[in-house]
């Protein structure tokens, strides 16, 4: 006997569209991803994989459907029984619970690898310096680049600034 899982989809997309000007690059998506699932976003080059991604974060807005992210509406509110887009307050904190990494790595440049790691733990969440540190190294560590730590991206190969 199977046990049935009550587990929700951390994050949900449906009737996912989303076009630029009159080229329409979503269609429709509809897309479950249970808590601790791996997926791959595959398809050919301008296919909309990048901008799907972009929409789960609400760096994209969608024209239809919607997007949940363990049980909120990415980008939009609902009150009074009615959709309301949320401020760039909101937006942001929606993002500060949804980590990405995209094709361009947008690394500081003038950082090393430890404080790119930290930059966002500390400027944006207000972690301690201190074990922001502890935690990237634990980090670095557990990805094969401890010896890493103290390289400028320039210094890196697209796979380990990634």
């Amino acid at each position: 006997m199977t046990a049935v899982s009550n587990t929700k989809p951390l994050v949900q997309a449906r009737n996912v569209h989303k076009s630029f000007d009159h080229l329409e690059v979503l269609k429709g998506i509809d897309l479950d991803i249970m808590p601790g699932e791996v997926v791959v976003v595959l398809g050919p080059s301008g296919s909309g994989k990048s901008t799907f991604l972009r929409c789960i974060n609400h760096l994209e807005s969608i024209q239809k459907g919607y997007i949940e992210v363990d049980g909120e509406q990415i980008g939009y509110r609902v009150h009074n029984d009615r959709l309301e887009r949320l401020s760039p307050n909101g937006i942001a904190r929606q993002r500060r619970k949804i980590g990405m990494v995209f094709q361009q790595f947008n690394l500081y440049p003038h950082m090393t690898v430890l404080q790119n790691i930290i930059e966002a733990p500390v400027g944006v969440h207000g972690e301690k310096r201190k074990d922001a540190i502890e935690n990237a190294k634990q980090l670095l560590q557990r990805v094969g680049l401890s010896e890493k730590a103290d390289a400028y991206p320039r210094q890196l190969s697209g796979g380990q600034q990634q």
